[in-house]
């Protein structure tokens, strides 16, 4: 179990029209997320995950986003992109573990790769209880809440919180330890989401994207840039 129980993890992660974009800038971050206490990062991309796999020995998540437009699956879709982060020092291959189209293998055979011929334990992220119960039937090591309210299914139960409920359906049905991810943006809703049953919990704007949280605080200035 590489992720242990009632642990922190920080999502090191940002996009390239962020002034932060880059694997110096992820590295630095998990230093500094490592030296307030995380237990494991969650990264994107082969040279993200080993810039922080070079300053650190913590957990790495590790994810390949790959756009399409035809597909909307984008989280690590096919077993070429589990491989890459694999190789670069990934720990845990997270994948979107949906059932919608993807440019890849079916989820389950995915799984199945990325264990079985990668040796590597995989993070399966869902957005309902449904899809929970089946990455684990498919073998997956963590299921987690990532994608709730970002799929077509889901998006009309976004709240501006996480979904706690989907969170507490997780841990009564399926075995596998769930992991808590998604808009949990104050201390008060990762120990909301602790007290729930959560096994880990992933915490990434909030602490990583000061461009985000800075807009935050700007919306309630009377004079407002953002």
């Amino acid at each position: 179990m590489l992720i242990s129980k009632g642990t922190l993890i920080v999502s090191c992660q940002a996009r390239a029209d962020n002034p932060l974009h880059g694997p110096i800038f992820m590295s630095a971050m998990a230093r500094a997320a490592a030296a307030g206490g995380a237990s494991g990062f969650r990264a994107n991309g082969a040279e993200d995950v080993a810039a922080i796999r070079a300053v650190s020995t913590l957990p790495i998540i590790g994810i390949s986003k790959v756009w399409d437009d035809q597909f909307p699956v984008y989280i690590t879709p096919n077993f070429e992109s589990a491989a890459q982060i694999a190789h670069a020092g990934a720990d845990i291959i997270a994948l979107d573990a949906t059932p919608r189209a993807r440019n890849g293998e079916p989820v389950e055979r995915l799984i199945a790769r990325i264990r079985n011929e990668l040796k590597r334990e995989v993070f399966a992220d869902i957005s309902t209880l449904e899809e929970g119960k089946a990455a684990h039937a498919y073998g997956a090591t963590y299921v987690a809440t990532t994608l709730a309210g970002y799929t077509q299914e889901t998006e009309a139960s976004k709240g501006e919180g996480p979904d706690l409920d989907l969170l507490s359906a997780l841990v009564a049905a399926v075995p596998t330890p769930i992991v808590a991810e998604g808009r949990f943006d104050t201390p008060e809703l990762v120990a909301e989401g602790f007290r729930r049953g959560a096994h880990a919990i992933v915490v990434g704007t909030a602490i990583t994207n000061p461009r985000e949280i800075t807009r935050k605080f700007v919306r309630a200035t009377p004079k407002r840039t953002a």
